[in-house]
């Protein structure tokens, strides 16, 4: 399953926009409870307006939420990103620290959080478990974990650690597009012979090519149409 997953998604990357750790985190940070696209919306004005971590640690709350609004809880937001920025400046000299250690003692910060980030920002690799990851790797069997940490452990000893933030993107991206919560695409899965919760969703090739999303959808239904 995995292998086919590198076949399926060979592009798969972090769907956030950003060019610092800082940035990175901060876009992290602002996706709880809403979507990436809505946040990579948001954050080309933020960055602009807010450079440094002492740039967020002295914000002026009002004009902050007024650029989070539209992410939702903004205040809550507003709160986590400025108490992010001053716990940077005060323990780390203003740098997004590059050890998982580290990155959870921050306000806000988990070890999901903490791993997007280390993949992503510093190469280091690590285990994404989102909403998406930990449905999916249940789904499989690859593990029967409910708790995060757990499962991140559990999935991290059957997969070569090199492979783990590659891994994270790919599984993120099937959730996404064709393993989907409530009505997976099983009839164009390209991994559906192996799955053991196939029929979950429709198993008919048409109906379920209907239900795939993403720009990669032509690709995905490519591999995945009866031969």
């Amino acid at each position: 399953m995995k292998r086919c997953l590198d076949d399926v998604y060979p592009d798969a990357h972090c769907e956030l926009d950003f060019t610092t750790p800082l940035e990175l985190l901060v876009a992290v940070v602002l996706s709880a409870q809403t979507t990436d696209v809505r946040v990579n919306l948001v954050t080309p004005a933020l960055f602009k307006r807010y450079r440094t971590a002492a740039d967020y640690a002295g914000a002026d709350r009002p004009e902050l939420e007024e650029y989070l609004r539209s992410t939702g809880f903004y205040r809550a937001k507003a709160n986590s990103v400025m108490g992010l920025g001053a716990a940077l400046v005060e323990r780390f000299g203003g740098e997004v620290p590059g050890k998982l250690d580290d990155l959870v003692t921050l306000p806000g910060v988990g070890r999901k959080t903490a791993n997007v980030v280390l993949g992503n920002a510093f190469d280091v690799p690590g285990i994404t478990v989102d909403t998406h990851f930990g449905r999916l790797v249940r789904r499989w069997g690859w593990t029967v974990e409910e708790d995060p940490v757990k499962v991140e452990h559990a999935v991290g000893e059957l997969i070569p650690r090199k492979e783990w933030t590659m891994l994270s993107h790919r599984v993120i991206f099937h959730g996404r597009r064709v393993c989907h919560a409530k009505k997976p695409a099983c009839g164009a899965c390209p991994l559906a012979k192996d799955c053991p919760s196939y029929g979950t969703g429709p198993t008919g090739f048409e109906e379920a090519a209907k239900l795939v999303k993403g720009v990669e959808k032509d690709h995905i239904l490519a591999l995945a149409a009866p031969r």
